[in-house]
């Protein structure tokens, strides 16, 4: 099943996000096939300023564990994580 992480990130914690940048994009790896799409959200500036990732796993369990072992997550990034079960309907 198909869930969507939308992380927003604590205001003024770009540097945060870029330290721990090498980390996160090697734990997203590590789900290989179950890993759909992932990128970092933009502000007006072209910042980077919070993350989306969609990725098919068991259940909500393993999303929740998903989300507390991002490294980003671990590092104190975000303001806010919601946890989203999505279809994929198009294209």
């Amino acid at each position: 099943m198909l869930f969507v992480f939308r992380c927003t990130d604590k205001k003024d914690h770009l540097n945060v996000r870029q330290e721990n940048r090498p980390a996160h994009v090697e734990y997203l790896k590590g789900f290989g096939d179950q890993l759909f799409a992932a990128g970092p959200l933009l502000d007006e500036k072209e910042q980077m300023c919070g993350s989306v990732v969609i990725l098919d796993l068991a259940d909500p369990s393993a999303a929740e564990s998903f989300a507390a072992n991002d490294p980003y997550a671990k590092a104190g990034l975000f303001e806010q994580v919601t946890i989203d079960r999505w279809n994929k309907v198009l294209p």
